[in-house]
């Protein structure tokens, strides 16, 4: 697909990225705002077509208005022409600065991107080596149509597995255990709602632990890009999303012996798969599609050290890799774009914990320190190790918002 950027497009093919070299650039208005309509669902209980007239503000007045919402600067390239997603954002994945974003605010259904509040909620009570056994009410109550790892009741798996079948395969089944082991699904639903309170993600209602469509579930671009950026502070969470094959467990046979079989990650930018050509330097996050939501994706990716966030959420380009291709036209953008744009917000941090500010006057851009990289034989950006000397952070209350934290090799390894 051709793409309005100044530079080569990181997923494109060696024809395109010569393409994209000579694309002339026109310089957009700074806001477009649509017209308005009725805030009332349809009959099938979906969203409005058109956003809401008043938003939330968190993070900023300009993230509260519908439009598209950017301020270029000299030297800035024009925002890819070819976006349908109803809502989409753009974030420095460190600083938090918002660089671009579109209705960041309309709250929408989220399909299985919800799956990060929950890995980000649930992830961290459980040691991932430990042993868990299914029982037959872990699995029941799951929606028709489901997406499934493939977990058996009376078979024990360990919780890696089981986090691995959440992130690559986005298992329901899986959920299901995780969340029985949670102590059930309202009290994860009520954990993941006050997890998502305390990160400010104030357009989110939480119904389901695995996204899929219920009544009144939502969320947002702007609060499921909080919920990455949060979930990337783990090591795990890091890990998993990024882990593009992995062995999942069989059923034990009689004899004992237990076979695995190769899951592959649905995140096509992170494996090149059913069309797609794997983004450099893409490392997670997570995608997802529903009825109701129709397809939705939060990915991050490191390129010469600096990290982007961008969520893209229901194209009304239905194609199937249509999220995808949004998503990698703005990561394309906000690399390019990055210091000849001023923001138009900021991903607040949670409550009692202060971003510092930074010249632009958005909190988290003070220290424009990066995680060092290096490039790896097949063209990829990996951080160089794990360490204390590569983490600053800010702690208050026992969290931490870490200022640099390395994002792993997006490598085809196995889990």
């Amino acid at each position: 697909m051709p793409t309005t950027t100044s530079h080569s497009p990181r997923c494109a093919t060696p024809r395109r990225r010569a393409a994209a070299l000579v694309a002339a650039l026109l310089l957009p208005a700074l806001t477009a705002t649509p017209a308005l309509a009725d805030e009332k669902k349809d009959d099938k209980g979906r969203p409005p077509a058109q956003p809401p007239a008043r938003m939330s503000t968190v993070g900023g007045e300009l993230l509260g208005k519908p439009g598209t919402q950017v301020r270029l600067g000299p030297g800035a390239p024009a925002l890819p022409k070819e976006l349908t997603g109803r809502s989409w954002l753009v974030a420095d994945a460190e600083s938090g600065e918002v660089l671009a974003a579109h209705n960041a605010h309309w709250q929408l259904p989220p399909a299985s991107t919800l799956k990060m509040l929950f890995a980000d909620t649930v992830l961290p009570k459980f040691p991932k080596n430990r042993q868990y056994k299914v029982k037959p009410a872990d699995l029941a109550g799951m929606g028709e149509g489901s997406s499934l790892v493939g977990v058996k009741e009376d078979q024990t798996y360990s919780v890696r597995d089981l986090w691995l079948g959440v992130f690559l395969r986005s298992g329901n089944d899986a959920v299901r255990v995780l969340a029985s082991m949670n102590g059930g699904i309202p009290q994860t639903v009520k954990d993941m709602q006050a997890h998502a309170e305390a990160l400010q993600a104030k357009d989110t209602h939480v119904v389901s632990p695995d996204g899929y469509d219920a009544e009144g579930q939502v969320s947002s671009a702007y609060d499921l890009t909080l919920f990455a950026r949060s979930g990337l502070q783990k090591a795990d969470f890091r890990e998993y999303c990024a882990t593009a094959y992995a062995k999942f467990p069989g059923e034990m046979k009689k004899d004992g012996k237990r076979d695995t079989f190769d899951i592959m990650n649905t995140n096509r930018l992170l494996t090149g798969a059913n069309g797609m050509t794997a983004y450099k330097g893409m490392a997670g996050v997570k995608n997802g599609s529903t009825t109701n939501a129709g397809n939705t994706f939060t990915g991050v990716a490191q390129h010469d050290g600096r990290k982007l966030l961008v969520t893209v959420m229901n194209p009304e380009n239905r194609e199937a890799n249509e999220v995808y291709k949004e998503t990698a036209r703005l990561l394309d953008w906000g690399f390019e774009a990055a210091g000849h744009v001023k923001p138009v917000g900021h991903l607040v941090p949670p409550p009692g914990v202060a971003d510092r500010t930074g010249p632009s006057g958005v909190p988290g851009t003070a220290d424009s320190s990066q995680a060092s990289v290096a490039g790896s034989g097949g063209g990829m950006w990996t951080a160089v190790g794990i360490t204390l000397a590569s983490l600053v952070a800010v702690a208050v209350a026992g969290f931490a918002v870490h200022r640099r934290w390395p994002l792993p090799d997006r490598s085809r390894r196995q889990g």
